[in-house]
């Protein structure tokens, strides 16, 4: 998987969450868990952008 597709991901799934985003903050708690689940997604996948970054850096 190329690093631009993996940060387009990132973006889609951000911007899915921003619905859930306003929920949460119109008092929806379950809208809360989601934009949480959400979070942990894009952390991962940064984690795994930053890692195969490095590796193509490392290689050349």
């Amino acid at each position: 998987m190329s690093v631009e597709s993996m940060v387009q991901g990132m973006i889609d799934a951000l911007t899915d969450a921003l619905g859930d985003a306003a929920k949460h903050d119109k008092g929806n708690s379950a809208a809360g868990t989601r934009v949480r689940k959400a979070m942990q997604g894009a952390k991962a996948t940064a984690q795994d952008v930053r890692t195969k970054v490095q590796g193509d850096k490392n290689s050349r």
